[in-house]
């Protein structure tokens, strides 16, 4: 898990180390570089896997490829395996080693056997080319930008800035981030010009000053064999996720794992303490249950006593993050430039969660994301499966009554009235909620919520969500590795129907009756969401009172180009006066906020 910049192209060298160095938060153990002829390749190094020098980056085979590599080959004890086999002889323990000679050996669509998280460059000396390539998921960033007969590539936006000649927002990207924060990510679109996004599940290869690109994993052709019955489907389900989680164990540094007290992260926790308990007595792991939770005190979104439920059935210790909004207040505009993107959550809370995690010494942390998007979390797509149930009333009222069970009490309200009518008409009736608004266009072979999903998980939620906490994360040094996204789980959720995903008043199922022989029942089948955020609304009017009226009333809001500063203004403080702010106000307020604050951070650029 590193940092990486690199080019083909007439460019001074100083570039290069420049571009490291406004990465260097991503690889704080480390930094190299290499040159040859026009190409050069830079990595920032957090050693996670092999910490001998023999892992150090870039790495030379065969005195002709180069790569320089950023995340995680989880499966890079079997490649070894095979390719020892092949005769290959390795010089380090590192899945780096491992990645470049599986390239050599099996060729472009080697990637297919890859089971991880990455984004690489692989530099060959004779053909001066570049191979590249992304993971699946895209959990991994990569940006590359092409110009002056040249290409330019870094993890982050901020690690292209000394080659480019001005640092320049996109003006219409960055208004169609402000109007819709989860539209843009899964396209090429960047907030900066000249500046663009390397695609998902894609391998490209830069040879005679053009870049071509393929995609090497379609999600639309997922179909994998997945037994009929549900119990059958559970048994499948849980061997998946205990290997899944089993494989993202293998690290030679500390691991923990950010817990909420919701269903997924105690889901990983609990199956990681299960297989601890089978492990070889020969095994020397790492110790890996350290629990940290972000605290709320006295707020409605604190789940520190659900934390403690799960940390008290494993009998393990927790650290409870108190998360302090002033704490980091006069950094905001440095972080959100680390940070790089536009979205509508303040980026304080879960930038100090992650610093906390590596204040104490972890370096890997095993979370709980990808489950609401793959197995039905959230209500707005539970919506979807009301007419897959259809005609059976029954199957009706359980999604129903598991949308409602996801919904906060204002919401669940509010949606109850929208549906009353509908429950009281016969099944002709009820058969338009397929063409309801918030349902998405049915998919070829897959169900309405499948269908929903599918959007969530590829196009809009998942993919900000991922970018989201890689730079949370990475900010601090610090590598999450998800369970839930192992791409073997995506295509078994993707398999099998809505009704093993939404069953019995229940989202997320499947999971919930797979593992809760190892897990609390009181967190295994808890039916409110809240899921990671923080408490805004009120903080508004309390701890960061003085800092937003300091801020509203600058010149930099009120000469900003990205809002209609006299309408924020008169918004905001119509809002902060008030003595109860709703989260959804909360949230919507400072929102108006993020723009001015992005557009701020680039000072720093």
């Amino acid at each position: 898990m590193c940092g990486i910049v690199g080019y083909i192209g007439n460019f001074e060298k100083e570039k290069l180390t420049l571009g490291l160095d406004k990465i260097a938060h991503r690889g704080p153990d480390g930094s190299g570089t290499y040159f040859f002829n026009n190409a050069g390749l830079g990595h920032r190094r957090l050693s996670i896997i092999d910490l001998s020098d023999n892992a150090k980056q870039p790495m030379e085979v065969l005195d002709r490829y180069v790569i320089t590599f950023n995340g995680e080959i989880y499966n890079y004890l079997e490649l070894k395996k095979e390719l020892l086999l092949e005769g290959v002889s390795f010089k380090s323990k590192s899945d780096t080693e491992v990645l470049l000679f599986a390239y050599l050996k099996w060729g472009k669509n080697f990637v297919n056997k890859l089971n991880g998280m990455w984004a690489f460059s692989i530099y060959d000396k004779v053909e001066n080319t570049l191979f590249m390539s992304r993971d699946r998921m895209g959990k991994k960033p990569l940006f590359y930008s092409l110009t002056n007969q040249s290409i330019i590539f870094s993890s982050e936006m901020k690690g292209i800035y000394p080659f480019l000649d001005k640092v320049e927002m996109n003006y219409e990207n960055v208004k169609s981030a402000i109007v819709d924060g989860f539209g843009y990510e899964q396209t090429e679109n960047c907030l900066i010009k000249n500046i663009l996004r390397f695609p998902a599940a894609s391998v490209g290869i830069y040879k005679d000053n053009k870049l071509t690109i393929e995609k090497y994993w379609n999600p639309e052709e997922i179909s994998v064999a997945v037994p009929k019955s549900y119990e059958e489907q559970k048994e499948m389900f849980r061997e998946l996720f205990f290997d899944a989680c089993k494989i993202r164990m293998r690290s030679d540094v500390t691991i923990g794992t950010a817990l909420s007290g919701g269903l997924d992260s105690s889901a990983v926790i609990c199956t990681m303490a299960e297989i601890n308990k089978n492990k070889n007595q020969n095994d020397t792991q790492l110790d890996n249950q350290h629990a940290f939770v972000a605290s709320f005190p006295g707020t409605a979104i604190d789940e520190t006593k659900y934390a403690k439920t799960v940390t008290d059935f494993l009998n393990i210790n927790a650290e409870f993050v108190v998360i302090d909004p002033l704490k980091d207040i006069d950094s905001i505009f440095y972080k959100t430039y680390l940070f790089e993107e536009i979205f509508y959550a303040p980026v304080i809370p879960f930038i100090q969660l992650y610093g906390s995690i590596k204040q104490y010494n972890v370096t890997v942390s095993i979370d709980g994301h990808g489950a609401d998007e793959l197995f039905a979390g959230y209500p707005f797509d539970m919506d979807a499966a009301l007419p897959d149930a259809l005609p059976n009333i029954k199957k009706f009222n359980k999604i129903l009554e598991a949308v409602n069970n996801g919904w906060a009490k204002g919401k669940k309200d509010d949606y109850n009235n929208k549906l009353k009518f509908a429950m009281l008409n016969k099944y002709p009736f009820l058969r338009q909620f397929a063409k309801h608004p918030f349902i998405i266009p049915k998919k070829k072979n897959l169900d309405f919520l499948n269908s929903a999903l599918y959007n969530s998980t590829f196009n809009r939620v998942l993919p900000t969500l991922l970018r989201n906490y890689d730079r949370y994360s990475m900010i601090n040094g610090v590598e999450i590795r998800m369970p839930f996204l192992d791409y073997r789980i995506i295509e078994f959720a993707f398999s099998i129907p809505y009704s093993s995903k939404i069953r019995d008043g229940f989202g997320k199922a499947i999971v919930r009756d797979s593992l809760a022989d190892i897990m609390p029942h009181s967190i295994a089948y808890r039916k409110d969401k809240i899921g990671f955020n923080s408490p805004i609304n009120a903080w508004m009017n309390a701890d960061l009172k003085v800092w937003i009226n300091d801020f509203i009333n600058s010149a930099d809001f009120k000469n900003s180009a990205l809002i209609d500063s006299k309408k924020a203004f008169k918004e905001i403080t119509d809002t902060i006066a008030k003595k109860d702010i709703s989260f959804v106000e909360g949230s919507d307020v400072f929102g108006k906020l993020i723009p001015v604050i992005w557009e701020k951070s680039l000072k720093f650029a």
